[in-house]
Formats: structure tokens, C-alpha cells, sequence
């Protein structure tokens, strides 16, 4: 246990998405025990042990749609007559041989949202600092060095140049996949500036992407004011959008003909082929049961 928390400590160090899985409750007989905890990656990959084959399929399947998600949740694996009507519970029915049942607690664990400011300015040395507070992961960028910094696609970015370079570090900011590209600047500079980029080639496309002027509307404000009702907005559309996006693995499955759990197919051990077609199971035994009758399990 105390290995797979400190992987997750450097895995939320290093920015990485992941799920932190625990079980909560178990029933035995059952591999699982009660604190047993694994990670799930996005790639569907699991570190450390939950339980066994009929379960760690479901528990990869739900861990890659909280990181969709970034929302929590409790899995109840157990028999169909147990599942209860809980409202809160993902309740998956487990048809396997040992008759077991666990409950898993599911906790996505995001990227902190990542932010640079362009610029000396005021504004963008305190928008630095607010988002800081936040649990951001913010920093300055005087002059832009957008290619080195490594800007990801979640990524918000702020030129706050005061007129010193914006055209030069708008179109920098332009060209990287950052989600957001705002500008600090009244209305007619910020036309302006759209304007001068457009001569300057910059395709429409990438236009339409400069929120100008950035931030909340809150008329003539100091410097650090304009640094709020910038992270204001940000903060809204993060709010309203959803954590950032976590591309997460499409993993093929299959489900065992004779119990009906989900089979992770590139990690199954027991497959049948029968009548052209192959056959997955979570167990030896449901492959034994389908290999002594399959005509029992198929349907037309």
C-alpha cells in the first residue's frame, strides 16, 4: 500500500492523470481485501492489486470514465440479488465462482490546470500569483518562450505586454494548441491587434480562438482587479466545461458468454475458438462449462 501511494505522489508530481482505486468493503471469499489500493492509468494499465479477474476489468473500465469525467465514484461488485438500489453506487452484477463481493471507491486524480502570463505587467505578475493559490500550475513568460514551455492543449495563456509586443506573442500563442488565448487590452486595441495579425497572415481559424479583451467585463479596473476577473473567467469556463480532457485508452472487451462479465480482451488468458469466431472468459471454469456444451450459451 505504501508503495503504490507514493507512485501516486509521483505521479501527481509529474502531472500525470490518474485513478487512485480502493477497495472499501469485501466480502469474502474473495482475492481483495478491505484498503487493498491500484492505480489505472489512462492507457487502462493497473499498478498494485484489487482483486481478481472478473473484477479488474470493470474497475479499468469505470477508473477510464472518471478521468473523462473527473468525477468520483463507488462500485458494488457482488451477486444480481445484492445490488440494492443506491442511487450513489455504480453497481456492477459479479456472476463469478467464489460468490464474493467488494465495494471500490474510484478517485480521479487531474493534471492541476496549467496557466502562463505573457508580459511584465502587473496584471500578469498577479494573475500568476492568484492562480498559484489556486493549485494552479502558473508561471511567467517574459519575453514568450511558448516552445520551450511545452504548452498542452488544456493549457490557458495570457498576454498581458501592455502594447510592448502583443502581436509578437499573440501569434506565438496562437500557433500551440493552448485551449484558451487571451489578451489584456481595451476593446479598440484589442480590434486592433486582431487586425494587425490578420496582415500579417495569421489564418482566420486561429482568430477566432483570441479572446480579446480577456477576463470578465467589469469596466475600468486597477491591474490586479483585471488579474481577478481574468482567473474569474477562467475558473467559470472550467466550471462549466468540465475538467480538462484526459484522452484515455479505447480498450477492446468482450463479454463471457457464460457468466456475462466483462473480459479486457488483450489481457485474456482463457479463450475459446468455436465456429469461426473466439470466445473470452474471465475464468477457466466458465470456458470449461462453454466447451462441454456451447450451443448451452449461444443465441441466434
Amino acid at each position: 500500500m505504501t508503495a503504490v501511494l507514493a507512485e501516486a505522489a509521483a505521479r501527481r508530481e509529474c502531472g500525470e492523470p490518474f485513478v487512485l482505486a480502493t477497495v472499501v468493503w469485501r466480502r469474502g471469499p474473495s482475492s481483495s481485501r478491505a484498503g487493498g489500493k491500484a492505480l489505472i492509468s489512462a492507457s487502462g494499465s493497473v499498478s498494485g492489486w484489487l482483486g481478481g479477474a472478473c473484477a479488474e476489468p470493470t474497475v479499468v473500465r469505470e477508473a477510464l470514465a472518471a478521468l473523462q469525467d473527473g468525477r468520483p465514484r463507488l462500485l458494488f461488485l457482488g451477486p444480481a440479488d445484492e445490488l440494492g438500489t443506491r442511487a450513489d453506487v455504480v453497481r456492477v452484477p459479479m456472476a463469478c465462482e467464489s460468490e464474493g463481493a467488494m465495494e471500490v471507491f474510484l478517485e480521479p486524480v487531474m493534471p492541476a490546470p496549467r496557466l502562463v502570463a505573457i508580459g511584465g505587467s502587473p496584471a500578469a505578475g498577479t494573475l500568476v500569483r492568484l492562480a498559484d493559490a489556486l493549485g494552479w500550475h502558473a508561471w511567467l513568460d517574459d519575453p514568450p518562450g511558448l516552445a520551450a514551455a511545452g504548452i498542452r492543449a488544456a493549457d490557458f495563456v495570457i498576454v498581458a505586454t501592455q502594447g510592448h509586443y502583443d502581436e509578437e506573442a499573440l501569434e506565438a500563442a496562437l500557433a500551440t494548441p493552448a485551449a484558451y488565448v487571451g489578451l489584456v487590452a481595451s476593446r479598440k486595441r484589442a480590434d486592433a491587434v486582431r487586425a494587425h495579425l490578420r496582415d500579417r497572415g495569421v489564418p482566420e481559424e486561429a482568430l477566432t480562438r483570441l479572446h480579446a479583451p480577456a477576463g470578465l467585463d467589469l469596466g475600468p479596473v486597477e491591474p490586479d482587479e483585471i488579474a481577478v476577473a481574468i482567473l474569474a473567467e477562467l475558473v467559470a469556463r472550467r466550471a462549466a466545461g468540465g475538467p480538462a480532457q484526459v484522452e484515455v485508452a479505447e480498450l477492446e472487451e468482450a463479454t463471457d458468454p457464460v457468466c456475462g462479465m466483462t473480459v479486457a480482451v488483450a489481457a485474456a488468458r482463457h479463450t475459446l475458438e468455436h465456429g469461426g469466431s473466439t470466445y473470452y472468459f474471465c475464468a477457466a471454469g466458465c470456458r470449461s462449462r462453454f466447451a462441454a456444451d456451447p450451443a448451452a450459451y449461444l443465441f441466434d
